[in-house]
């Protein structure tokens, strides 16, 4: 029908714009919290770019779910704002009849959202933690910045380079601070590299600097120059990765259906289910009452959607925590919600069809 094909129309146009919008602004978000989290010594900075990429993978599922429901309730809503909806009405069309073109668009979006919660994001953040893990393991020197100062794991060392060359063989300026039992003793040296030996351990040699050996607040320091000054650079091993039920792959979710599975489950169903039924909701709340003003469905949307979610969410953690049965729990929440849209949708078609027959 002509209807659907328009409605197709724009529900697409509606959805790209929106989908890019709310990319941009969650990567802009993740990048400021990673960002901050570089800037104060947390995290290396070559590792921020791989960090967003699993992270907005992690979120993409939300994001798409959130994308199919606006989409629809943004170009139904233009269509009742430049009274499009009421030809088509008068025409004959009831309202019921746009669940087929939501049918058609949703069903696909809502397959892909299921595929990502489903295996994309948990093996996003199953990458994500072995990454972090990965970057711990690094050695002091690995994790040195120009221009901050960087305390080793064990809290025994801090190290500061002002610059580093343009092959990242070399930095320069270097200093080093050692608390030792009774002293303190703090290196600066001109350069610094890190040579390897035929055994495999490793060494930060610093050159053309002086040692400083003394107590806290007393004047007698000694000075030692030197050439050459090696510092064994200790080795770390990678840490366990913990398979928790967010980084479990579904399969296993479902051959091991313990209560924590069967929460993160629950999560990963609910989800493409979540989108399906909240884009049915937007057509009989696309209405657009002029005295009410413009934005109000949009953020009753809004509002309906943060509260759908943020239910899935407790779900999940009741189903987590053994206080509600996996199937009890998908359909407490699922089925009212599936319930208060067929009402909204009488509703709406009763007081459309008093409107008309007036």
């Amino acid at each position: 029908m002509v209807f659907q094909r328009a409605a197709m129309r724009e529900f697409a146009a509606n959805a790209m714009a929106i989908f890019v919008a709310l990319f941009f602004i969650l990567i802009t978000i993740i990048l400021i919290r990673l960002l901050s989290q570089a800037a104060g010594g947390g995290l290396p900075p070559d590792a921020v770019l791989s960090l967003i990429g699993f992270t907005a993978l992690n979120h993409l599922g939300t994001l798409l779910a959130l994308t199919l429901a606006m989409s629809v309730l943004m170009a139904l809503t233009r269509v009742y704002r430049d009274s499009e909806m009421v030809v088509w009405f008068a025409s004959g069309l009831p309202l019921s009849a746009w669940v087929a073109p939501v049918l058609k668009f949703a069903l696909p979006i809502a397959t892909v959202i299921g595929l990502l919660s489903g295996f994309l994001s948990p093996w996003a953040q199953g990458k994500a933690q072995e990454y972090r893990k990965q970057l711990e393991a690094r050695d002091e020197v690995s994790n040195v910045s120009p221009g901050i100062f960087r305390e080793d794991s064990g809290g025994r060392r801090v190290f500061f380079v002002e610059s580093v060359t343009e092959n990242e063989a070399e930095v320069k300026n270097v200093f080093v601070s050692m608390p030792l039992a009774d002293r303190l003793r703090i290196i600066v040296a001109a350069h610094g590299t890190v040579e390897q030996k035929p055994n495999g351990d490793r060494f930060a040699v610093l050159r053309n600097g002086r040692r400083y050996e003394g107590h806290p607040g007393s004047p007698e320091f000694s000075v030692t120059r030197f050439d050459s000054y090696a510092i064994r650079i200790e080795a770390k091993e990678v840490g366990v990765l913990e398979l928790t039920p967010r980084i479990t792959p579904t399969p296993k979710l479902i051959a091991l259906p313990t209560p924590p599975n069967l929460g993160e489950l629950s999560w990963r169903i609910g989800l493409p289910l979540a989108s399906l039924v909240l884009s049915l909701v937007a057509v009989p709340l696309s209405f657009v009452n002029p005295r009410a003003g413009r934005a109000l469905n949009l953020l009753f949307a809004v509002f309906v959607f943060s509260t759908y979610i943020s239910l899935l969410q407790v779900m999940q953690a009741w189903i987590g925590q053994g206080k509600i049965g996996f199937l009890a729990g998908l359909a407490a929440l699922h089925l009212p919600m599936f319930a208060l849209m067929i009402g909204m949708y009488v509703h709406r078609m009763q007081l459309l069809s008093r409107l008309f027959r007036r």
